[in-house]
C-alpha cells in the first residue's frame, strides 16, 4: 500500500513537471516579414500569458542578445518577444552581403513606413501563432516611433501601448536638446563641449556624423544626473558572444543610424525628420502610457508632456521617473512593468 502511494505521488509530481514544461515557451528563429527574413525570439514561463512585443531603440540597438538580467523577471507574467528590426542585429546579418558597401546602404533604404508595416506583420503573426486576440507594445526611443505608428494604425491588434523616451517631433526634440546642452556646458565652463557645439551649430544637419557628435555631448550630460543601469545588464548570452554577431550588430547600428539621421551627400533622407505626432498622432483607440525619464535631454519631458496633454485615448497616464535619463535603469523597467500590468488589469 505504501509503495502504491509513493508511486501515485511520484506520478503526480512528474505529470506536474511535464505540464509546467509544456506551458513554457522558448522559441527563436527567422520569420519572413516584409519580404525578408527577420530574427525573432519568444520566451516565457507560460505561453498562455499576455504577449509583450519590445520595440528596441537605436534604431539599431537590438535587445535579443542580452540575458535575463533586464526583463527576466517579467517571464512569469508575460510572453516576451524581442525582434531584431530590419537593418539591425541578426536581421541585418541575414540579409546583408558579406562585404557591406555604400552602394548597399543607398540601394536598400530604411523607412518609417516599411518598418511600421514590418511591426504590424510581426504582430499579426504573433497573434495567430500564439492564439491571442491582442498583444501589448513597449517601445523605447526609436522604437516609440514604431510603437505609436503601429498602435495608431492597427488598434485592433493591440491591448495597450507603452512608450518609453517617446519621440514626439524629432527635429524639435533634437534642437531642444542642442539648446539644453549648450546652456549646461556654459554653466559648467565646459570649453571642449562649447567648442564642439559652436562648430556643429544647431540642427538639423543632414550629415550623420554631426548628429552623432551632438548625441555624444547629450549622453555626457545625461550621465551626470542619472542613475545608470548596472553593467551586468549588458552581458551577452553565449549564443551571441561571437565575432559574426558582434560585426552584424556593429554594421547594422551604423546602417540604421545613417538612415535615422540622414546623409545628404549620399542622398539618404532622415527617417526621423518626418516624425511629428503633434500633427498626426493625437487620437489613440488603445490605452497609452508614457514612461519619461526626468533627466532625459534627448527626448525632453517638456515635449513629451505637451504631447501627452493633447493625446486622446480610452486611458492615458504620464509617468515621470526621477533619476532616469534617456536610457534604461531599474526604475524605468519597474515603471514599464507596473504600466503593463495596469493596462492589462493584472495588478
Amino acid at each position: 500500500m505504501k509503495q502504491k502511494l509513493l508511486l501515485i505521488l511520484l506520478l503526480t509530481f512528474v505529470s506536474g513537471r511535464l505540464a509546467a514544461q509544456t506551458k513554457a515557451i522558448n522559441e527563436e528563429g527567422f520569420i519572413s516579414i516584409g519580404g525578408i527574413e527577420q530574427w525573432v525570439t519568444i520566451s516565457g514561463q507560460d505561453k498562455t500569458k499576455p504577449i509583450i512585443l519590445f520595440l528596441h531603440g537605436g534604431p539599431g540597438s537590438t535587445m535579443s542578445q542580452y540575458d535575463d538580467a533586464i526583463y527576466g523577471y517579467w517571464k512569469k507574467d508575460f510572453v516576451l518577444v524581442y525582434w531584431d528590426q530590419r537593418g539591425a542585429g541578426r536581421t541585418f546579418g541575414k540579409n546583408a552581403p558579406e562585404t557591406v558597401t555604400e552602394d548597399y546602404w543607398i540601394e536598400n533604404p530604411l523607412t518609417v513606413e516599411q518598418m511600421t508595416a514590418d511591426g504590424i506583420a510581426l504582430s499579426e503573426y504573433l497573434v495567430k501563432h500564439l492564439g491571442k486576440q491582442k498583444i501589448t507594445l513597449v517601445g523605447t526611443s526609436w522604437g516609440s516611433i514604431l510603437g505609436a505608428k503601429m498602435a495608431l494604425s492597427r488598434p485592433d491588434l493591440f491591448s495597450a501601448y507603452v512608450g518609453h523616451s517617446q519621440i514626439v517631433n524629432e527635429e524639435a526634440g533634437f534642437l531642444h536638446a542642442f539648446n539644453t546642452v549648450s546652456k549646461l556646458a556654459q554653466s559648467a565652463k565646459d570649453q571642449e563641449s562649447l567648442d564642439k557645439l559652436e562648430s556643429l551649430g544647431p540642427p538639423p544637419y543632414g550629415e550623420a556624423r554631426k548628429s552623432g557628435q551632438l548625441m555624444r555631448i547629450i549622453k555626457k550630460y545625461e550621465r551626470e544626473n542619472a542613475t545608470p543601469a548596472p553593467a551586468s545588464w549588458w552581458k551577452l548570452t553565449s549564443a551571441y558572444d561571437n565575432e559574426k554577431d558582434a560585426q552584424d550588430r556593429y554594421n547594422g547600428d551604423d546602417y540604421s543610424f545613417l538612415y535615422f539621421a540622414g546623409h545628404k551627400a549620399m542622398g539618404i533622407k532622415s527617417m526621423g525628420a518626418g516624425v511629428n505626432f503633434m500633427q498626426d498622432g493625437l487620437h489613440y483607440k488603445v490605452p497609452v502610457y508614457f514612461i519619461q525619464g526626468e533627466e532625459d535631454i534627448l527626448t525632453p519631458k517638456e515635449l513629451t508632456k505637451a504631447y501627452f496633454d493633447k493625446v486622446k485615448a480610452p486611458k492615458k497616464e504620464f509617468i515621470l521617473v526621477p533619476g532616469a535619463a534617456h536610457g534604461h535603469n531599474q526604475a524605468v523597467i519597474d515603471a514599464q512593468y507596473k504600466a503593463v500590468k495596469k493596462a492589462l488589469k493584472v495588478l
